[in-house]
C-alpha cells in the first residue's frame, strides 16, 4: 500500500487536532470528515482539502476507498462505529476511552480479533518525549526493580458543566490517561487500587456524582508501588512522573515554553509549565498517528492497541468501585464479574 485514505469521524477539537497533523504526512489522504454539525465544519473542512462532508458516518465506512478511520466522536458513539468500521474492514484509531461499558469493550475485543483490522487506542502520552524516556530507561533496568511510582496529573482548569455531565467521571476521563502511563513505565499490570476522592474544585462535580480530587493508590503485578493525584484545577498543567527503584531514580518535570530563568532581589522567577495538553502533548500527538499510519503501511503491530484500552478502562472502574465502597479493590474482583465474556 503506497498511500492511506483515511476518513475522520467527529469534527471536535481533537478531531480537527488530528487533521491537522495528519494532512502534513506524506503516504496520508483524508478523503471525508463526518460530523453530526455539519453546517459548522463545511468551511474548515473545505480549508483542508478534504473532499466529502457528511453527517452520516457511514457514508465514511461504506466507501471502498477509505483504508482507515479515526473515531472522535463522543464516546457513547464508539461502540456502534468500532463495529461497523470492523466488519467494513477499516483500520481504526479510536480516542479514549473505547467505552463507558466494560462488558461492551471486552465483546469488541473480541470482534476486533476476528475482523483482523488494526486498531489504536488514542493514549498519546505514550509518544510524549519525557514519558517514553521513562519507560526506555526503566525497561533497561537503569532504576533496577521499580519499587515506587508517583505520577502527579492536574489540569490547569476543570471543564465546563456539560463536558462534566457526559465525560462518565474522574476516572474514565482524566486518570484513564496515568492509569495508561502507569502500566506502560512500570513494565506490569496493576493488580490492586484504591482512591480517596474529594468535590474541592467546584461543587458541579458533585451534582453529577462526579469528583474533582483524587489520590489513587496502586499495587502492580510485580510488587510496585504507585501513586497518583489528580486535580481538576492546578491553575497551571502539572505533568510529573518519577519511577524509584533498587539501583536509583528517573524523574521528569513539566515542560516551559522557554528555560530562562530572571533572578532578582524580589526572588527567582520563570514562565508557567505549557498550557494544557494541546500545547504540552502537541509532539506527542503527531507522534501517535505517525507511529499508526507506519503500522499500517508496513503491516507491523501497532504501539497501543485495544488490550491497552481494555486495562486502563479495567483499572479506571475499580477505581471508581473502589472510591464508592471506600475500600481496595482488586482489578481480578472487575474480571470476575465480567461473567460469560472471553477476555
Amino acid at each position: 500500500m503506497d498511500k492511506i485514505k483515511l476518513g475522520i469521524i467527529g469534527a471536535g477539537r481533537i478531531g480537527k487536532l488530528h487533521v491537522d497533523n495528519l494532512k502534513n504526512l506524506k503516504n496520508v489522504e483524508i478523503k471525508s470528515i463526518s460530523d453530526i454539525f455539519v453546517d459548522n465544519i463545511k468551511e474548515w473542512a473545505e480549508q483542508n482539502g478534504i473532499q466529502v462532508i457528511t453527517d452520516n458516518y457511514m457514508n465514511i465506512i461504506n466507501d471502498p476507498e477509505i483504508n482507515a478511520v479515526f473515531i472522535c466522536s463522543p464516546t457513547d458513539t464508539h461502540v456502534q462505529i468500532i463495529k461497523d468500521a470492523a466488519k467494513a474492514g477499516k483500520h481504526i484509531f479510536c480516542e479514549k476511552p473505547i467505552s463507558f461499558s466494560l462488558e461492551q469493550t471486552v465483546q469488541l475485543l473480541e470482534t476486533l480479533r476476528q475482523s483482523k483490522v488494526k486498531f489504536q487506542t488514542g493514549f498519546n502520552r505514550r509518544f510524549d518525549h519525557n514519558m517514553s524516556r521513562v519507560q526506555e530507561l526503566v525497561s533497561q533496568g537503569k532504576v533496577g526493580d521499580p519499587h515506587i511510582l508517583k505520577i502527579t496529573s492536574r489540569d490547569p482548569a476543570p471543564p465546563h458543566k456539560e463536558y462534566i455531565k457526559n465525560c462518565g467521571g474522574l476516572f474514565i476521563d482524566m486518570s484513564i490517561h496515568d492509569f495508561d502511563i502507569a502500566r506502560f513505565v512500570i513494565g506490569s499490570e496493576v493488580e490492586e487500587v484504591y482512591v480517596q476522592g474529594a468535590v474541592l474544585v467546584d461543587p458541579v462535580f458533585a451534582e453529577f456524582n462526579d469528583i474533582d480530587t483524587a489520590i489513587i493508590s496502586l499495587k502492580f503485578k510485580n510488587g510496585a508501588l504507585g501513586v497518583i493525584d489528580n486535580s481538576r484545577q492546578a491553575h497551571y498543567y502539572d505533568q510529573r512522573v518519577e519511577v524509584f527503584g533498587s539501583k536509583g531514580c528517573v524523574t521528569i518535570q513539566n515542560d516551559f515554553p522557554n528555560s530562562a530563568e530572571l533572578s532578582t532581589a524580589d526572588g527567582v522567577q520563570k514562565d508557567k509549565p505549557l498550557y494544557f495538553f494541546l500545547e504540552r502533548y502537541n509532539t506527542a500527538y503527531i507522534n501517535e498517528v505517525q507511529a499508526f499510519i507506519e503500522a499500517i503501511l508496513n503491516d507491523t503491530p501497532v504501539l497501543v492497541n485495544q488490550n491497552d484500552g481494555f486495562q486502563a478502562e479495567l483499572i479506571a472502574h475499580a477505581a471508581k468501585l473502589s472510591y464508592l465502597e471506600k475500600r481496595p479493590v482488586r482489578i481480578e474482583e472487575i474480571t470476575n464479574r465480567l461473567v460469560n465474556i472471553t477476555i
